[in-house]
């Protein structure tokens, strides 16, 4: 059996390890941190429980499409649940609530925009058509080639990949809010809509098609999953376990440095931050240069809350957004003037609105996210700032009080990302999918200066977000087994 080390222990290197160890190979993980997951790890405090990263299950197919290609289901490890309604946005003088069917979604439109119903259905009947293009023959290409964009079906929609989402939802819609609502999905993306294909409208039917779920206990319950199945196929892991060296020999990679202590390997893939863990080799091993790294548009940054509070709150669901301030602007302080935003939208999650089993009874888990541009600088003094910017606002668009009911806070941004998962810049969500970082655009799966060493995760191949790591995952651990 060949020896295969994977770096981290992310969504994307739990899929690698997973696919690796059913093909033959003997997998060992060695994870950062003191337990697995990532980004995607959990805290439990006072009997409250939070996703400390991703919070939003889309694209069920494709968690359902991962297991079973181990012969398994979702349901065999987790309870899974739509929600209903699928989250609210608070506006300004309005709130819009995106039911959990395109009916409800079609009728609170019309409430709107009379008539754009009609636009909407049309609308998601084309983003259903690229979406079928995107997740069965797009995404599962390693961006080897720029002939892997090239199909039948992606020539057809050539333009697609020229115009912009706000270009084609514009053209569509009037009305401001729904704009918001419709250009807010892209934004798991990791770019403004005005800088994103038009292709990625895809994102609007994982949204509206196909709907927001939730796994009992948490999204910490997939990892917990996947750790399980790997475990069942062989996989050993180490937590705790940094690694400070990726080990070459004549050109070829030999092993890693762990602590001080060596670990001999055929296979070695990072799925931890790619430019961390190209700098965990020696120079001339290098894919990238600084100045490479310099010049990407990343994702945001993050700065989040996690919040107990003594009480239920009122008028709130699940998934919150707060879109009653300028949108673009706050955009504009994300990608094209990089500053703390003037005036933050941001995204509230409760998730013991529909599961009592992530708090005590009769109170309520908040998980709250600002939107920032990655690199800032980050001091407590700052987040006590915004978090009381956006808990005032919070407080104003739901019509309570909910200081006196907090119990705790704790938070995390960009020092956090970068002292805990070594992320770039301290971005939380890796590297954005414009035109220009898009497919074999992005960096490469597999090293082109190191024989048997490759990378996962959101800053390569299929890009950002929860099912394109898990996509990512299976992409890299193809190339391995095809070649071995």
């Amino acid at each position: 059996m060949k020896n295969a080390i994977v770096i981290g222990s992310g969504f994307s290197s739990l899929s690698a390890s997973c696919y690796l160890a059913k093909a033959g190979f003997n997998v060992t993980v060695l994870e950062k941190n003191g337990t697995v997951g990532g980004r995607a790890r959990q805290l439990i405090k006072d009997g409250f429980t939070f996703d400390i990263g991703p919070s939003w299950y889309w694209m069920p197919d494709i968690f359902d499409k991962f297991f079973a290609d181990f012969d398994k289901k979702t349901s065999d490890y987790y309870q899974l649940d739509k929600l209903s309604p699928a989250y609210k946005i608070f506006f300004d003088d309005d709130v819009i609530t995106i039911g959990d069917c395109m009916e409800k979604i079609c009728k609170e439109f019309e409430r709107i925009e009379p008539g754009s119903g009609k636009h909407l259905k049309h609308f998601i009947g084309k983003a259903q058509k690229n979406y079928d293009i995107a997740i069965n023959k797009v995404v599962l290409r390693p961006g080897l080639s720029p002939l892997e964009l090239v199909t039948k079906e992606t020539v057809l929609r050539v333009d697609q990949f020229f115009k912009t989402i706000s270009q084609e939802v514009r053209r569509r819609f009037k009305n401001q809010k729904l704009i918001s609502t419709l250009e807010f999905p892209v934004l798991f993306l990791g770019a403004k809509p005005s800088k994103t294909p038009s292709f990625y409208s895809f994102m609007n039917f994982a949204d509206f098609g196909l709907g927001t779920w939730h796994p009992k206990g948490g999204m910490y319950e997939i990892i917990k999953a996947m750790k399980n199945l790997a475990e069942e196929l062989g996989v050993k892991f180490h937590t705790n376990s940094p690694v400070d060296k990726i080990l070459v020999s004549d050109g070829k990679v030999s092993g890693i440095s762990s602590i001080g202590k060596k670990l001999e390997a055929d296979i070695v893939i990072s799925g931890a931050d790619y430019h961390h863990s190209e700098m965990l080799l020696e120079k001339n091993y290098r894919q990238y240069s600084e100045t490479y790294w310099d010049k990407k548009t990343y994702a945001p940054s993050s700065l989040l809350f996690y919040v107990g509070f003594s009480r239920k709150l009122e008028n709130i669901e699940h998934h919150n957004l707060f879109f009653d301030t300028d949108f673009e602007k706050h955009a504009q302080e994300i990608y094209d003037n990089p500053q703390w935003p003037s005036n933050p939208l941001f995204y509230a999650n409760f998730p013991s609105v529909t599961d009592s089993s992530m708090a005590p009874k009769d109170h309520e888990t908040g998980f709250f996210l600002v939107p920032i541009a990655p690199g800032l600088e980050d001091t407590p003094q700052l987040r006590s700032q915004y978090f009381d910017i956006i808990i005032d606002r919070f407080e104003k668009r739901t019509g309570q009080s909910v200081k006196n009911s907090i119990i705790f806070k704790d938070s995390f941004c960009v020092n956090d990302f970068i002292e805990q998962y070594n992320s770039y810049k301290g971005n939380a969500y890796g590297m954005a999918n414009t035109l220009r970082q898009t497919a074999f655009l992005r960096p490469n799966l597999k090293s082109s200066k190191v024989k048997n060493l490759f990378f996962t995760g959101q800053l390569t191949v299929p890009g950002p977000g929860v099912p394109p790591s898990l996509i990512s995952g299976k992409l890299v651990s193809d190339l391995i087994t095809k070649k071995s």
